[in-house]
């Protein structure tokens, strides 16, 4: 009786014992179709989550401008730069778009705008500025595109899981 016990009793155990992970790795482990990949910014070591392989074919590209677009598929394209960035200036931009109509705001945060838009039909866009470290990036939708509310929800998803990796010395 007493090895029942203890066979039942070590799966709890290493249940329990596991849940005890930070409230970070929890986030990440939580988007269900996302894999986190790496990449360097002005010598930055940083790790996000993108969609899996079963969304599209990763694409990493370091413009000539200092952004680094990561794209995977038609849903997921977004841009990271360094900087401070200015959500009062780009609230200002969005406004005063004639072009590309301002509809309503989905959320507006100190560092977050998402907000839908209108040129022919609805179309929903991101800006964001996150400091996973001691460097702030801006990270937004790649203009050219026009994304659904679920495919922008999903790329200001991946933007909050921006973080700093270690330095790895060199072997």
């Amino acid at each position: 009786m007493k090895k029942l016990l203890l066979l039942l009793a070590a799966p709890a155990v290493l249940f329990f014992a596991s849940c005890g992970g930070s409230k970070e790795e929890e986030t990440a482990a939580s988007i269900p179709g996302m894999m986190e990949t790496s990449i360097t910014i002005n010598g930055n070591q940083l790790s996000i989550m993108v969609p899996d392989s079963t969304k599209g074919k990763l694409e990493i590209v370091e413009q000539s401008w200092g952004a680094t677009e990561i794209k995977v598929g038609k849903e997921f394209q977004i841009s990271i730069e360094e900087g401070e960035g200015d959500v009062a200036l780009m609230k200002s931009d969005i406004a005063g778009n004639d072009v590309n109509k301002f509809k309503r705001y989905i959320k507006d945060e100190p560092t977050l705008l998402f907000w839908e838009s209108e040129i022919t039909q609805p179309e929903f866009h991101f800006y964001t500025v996150v400091k996973p470290g001691a460097v702030s990036y801006i990270i937004q939708n790649i203009k050219e595109e026009m994304f659904s509310e679920k495919a922008a929800q999903t790329m200001v998803d991946a933007a909050k899981t921006l973080k700093a990796k270690e330095a790895q010395p060199n072997s």
